[in-house]
């Protein structure tokens, strides 16, 4: 695709469309709303309770892993390509990959020190885990509106559907196994309309019926086990 220079300002290019983006602000949600909630998760499991621990620390596992995969997509190929198609964006690509750094630091703390909390489920082990969770909430409030505000739009006007189909096809590629259904589940519960938008908009009518007849009954459960009921 040829190079489509922004606007000193660093204004969105003038032109039609190149890609539908909105993908990346849902499952921003899906982040905000996990790790939002993961402080008062890990607070709520009991001095002992190995097994709400667990699954708390399952929940926290696939964030984490999720929000990894969607960084390293956003540095293999998305800032390139924004250098390349909209030059006067650089310094937002440049601040995006400082607040990308950032966050893998707090990401790689809280990778350290849920294994040891699953393990133990006593509260001196959750301190690291929640002062992890601590750095990451910060981080993130102020990296996702900044990408929101910044990149998506631009996005919007020099990336491609194929390329976005390439960003969501990375993140799915991260969900552990037996993890779909419940990952599912939070990224519709994070939409503004509890996902049905969403389902209409990715899935399928045979995906649809499987959430309905299988997924959403997994996810409940899933939300019991983490809330300790």
């Amino acid at each position: 695709m040829p190079a489509t220079p922004l606007p000193p300002s660093g204004d969105v290019p003038v032109g039609p469309k190149t890609c539908d983006a909105r993908g990346m602000i849902e499952i921003h949600r899906m982040f905000r709303r996990g790790f939002g909630e993961a402080p008062d998760l890990v607070r709520r499991v009991a001095d002992g309770d190995a097994a709400h621990a667990a699954a708390v620390a399952t929940q926290l596992e696939t964030l984490s892993l999720g929000l990894h995969a969607h960084h390293e997509g956003e540095d293999a190929k998305l800032w390139d390509a924004l250098d390349e198609r909209a030059p006067s964006c650089a310094p937002h690509v440049e601040r995006m990959k400082a607040q990308h750094a950032e966050l893998l630091v707090h990401l790689t703390a809280l990778d350290g020190a849920l294994p040891a909390w699953r393990a133990s489920a006593t509260r001196v082990e959750a301190e690291p885990v929640l002062a992890a969770l601590d750095g990451v909430n910060a981080a993130i409030a102020v990296h996702l509106p900044d990408e929101e505000t910044n990149i998506v739009p631009v996005m919007e006007y020099t990336i491609t559907e194929s390329e976005v189909e390439w960003f969501s096809e990375h993140g799915r590629r991260s969900i552990p196994k037996g993890q779909t259904w419940q990952q599912l589940g939070e990224i519709l519960a994070s939409q503004p309309d509890g996902g049905d938008e969403w389902l209409r908009a990715h899935m399928p009518a045979p995906g649809r019926l499987a959430w309905r007849l299988i997924g959403k009954r997994k996810y409940t459960r899933h939300r019991a086990a983490l809330e300790g009921r």
